[in-house]
């Protein structure tokens, strides 16, 4: 007999309009034994049955919501239902060669992640629940592969996120079955990388830009670019394949802006991309200073944000970061902008890029607005997998 969760009256809005979780003050009574990652019974305050969830007293996500139908088993066959749902869905939607397999809530497998690189699989699992059964999507994952004639040679955990603390999870991070080279070589949009999947930032690589990096190549071509937070050097490399007279990379990582020439010479463009170790905030006023001018600036930098509290000080930092930004884009030069956090939303993040036009004395002509790449579907009722926000416009004097 499983124990029930019961929602307060009044409670419970983003459940019922499909959201995956329910937080720790929308819940009136648990009834029943259980312990922290159990599947429960949520029902409403009424007794109407909304589904079936883990729940953890640890986290101020007390229930994650795995399926609506409580009387559906939470076994081996609803776990391979899932991924294969999840799996035919990127087959339909993206170039599978490297592409993330399982995006959490976004595909009804809460706090779990998979993306594939080539022939590896990197895992990350961030909720006490899901943590159970891991060892068994993997297992599940490999047999559903195999059946399309892939043969998967390793899989590394990445469960180093401090999601997980929150979880009462200590971090964790290593090879699940046998070992294995941990750089491996990827090719996406006809760009060659290797992808440290044991050290590098999230799972190794970046894979939600796989398209807004594509887009940049008409308005790349011919022109010197300007890349910042170039990380592993993606964005760059996309611009010199596609054709641009130069390129400038620049990171405040050592060891990122290493991995990034090594990629370059592996995609021989070595001598039109440069790599240099700055922060950019300070390096974008000095290259101000001294008059320069570029047919492409890119901005991708970090999440600026991680919370709603810190909205504000974000919005300030991208409207200061894009104001830079546009200073340097020749006239009728282009600016590729972005923002990756889920709390900066198209609407804040919009109005950062008009206050900065202002700022910059420059108009903006729109190009495109993207999102993140189809293999990180946003689920319309989560609003937390909607966090990619991705401009590229024609910058006027």
């Amino acid at each position: 007999m499983k124990s029930i969760v019961t929602i307060r009256k009044g409670e419970g809005r983003l459940i019922k309009s499909g959201a995956a979780w329910i937080f720790d003050n929308e819940i009136e009574s648990v009834m029943g034994h259980f312990s922290n990652g159990d599947v429960v019974e949520v029902h409403d305050f009424d007794g109407y049955p909304l589904g079936l969830g883990f729940i953890n007293m640890n986290s101020k996500i007390r229930i994650r919501i795995l399926t609506r139908d409580i009387n559906e088993e939470i076994n081996e066959t609803f776990f391979e239902k899932r991924i294969r749902t999840a799996w035919e869905y990127r087959k339909k939607t993206v170039d599978i060669s490297s592409c993330r397999v399982i995006f959490g809530e976004a595909d009804f497998l809460p706090g779990f992640v998979c993306d594939k690189y080539e022939d590896v699989l990197v895992i990350q699992s961030l909720a006490l629940g899901i943590d159970r059964y891991k060892e068994q999507i993997v297992s599940i994952l490999k047999k559903i592969m195999d059946e399309d004639g892939i043969i998967i040679r390793g899989v590394y955990e990445r469960s180093d996120a401090k999601e997980r603390e929150k979880e009462g999870l200590e971090k964790t991070k290593g090879f699940i079955g046998e070992e294995f080279d941990t750089n491996v070589r990827i090719t996406e949009n006809d760009v060659k990388y290797i992808v440290d999947v044991k050290d590098g930032q999230k799972t190794g690589f970046f894979l939600d830009q796989k398209y807004n990096r594509k887009a940049i190549w008409p308005v790349a071509k011919g022109v010197d670019v300007l890349d910042c937070f170039t990380h592993t050097g993606s964005f760059g490399l996309n611009a010199a394949l596609a054709g641009a007279k130069s390129v400038l990379s620049v990171d405040a990582s050592e060891s990122a802006l290493a991995t990034a020439a090594g990629n370059a010479a592996l995609n021989h463009v070595e001598d039109r991309v440069r790599y240099e170790c700055a922060d950019v905030f300070e390096f974008l006023p000095a290259q101000i200073a001294e008059g320069k001018r570029y047919g492409l600036v890119i901005l991708d930098p970090p999440a600026f944000t991680k919370s709603r509290n810190s909205i504000k000080n974000a919005a300030k930092g991208y409207r200061e970061i894009n104001t830079l930004g546009m200073k340097l884009v020749e006239n009728g030069g282009f600016l590729a902008t972005c923002s990756c956090s889920h709390f900066m939303s198209y609407e804040l993040f919009t109005q950062a890029i008009a206050d900065a036009a202002r700022a910059a004395h420059v108009r903006l002509r729109q190009v495109e607005f993207r999102t993140q790449s189809p293999d990180h579907p946003i689920l319309w009722s989560a609003s937390e997998s909607y966090y990619l926000k991705f401009y590229i416009l024609q910058v006027i004097r």
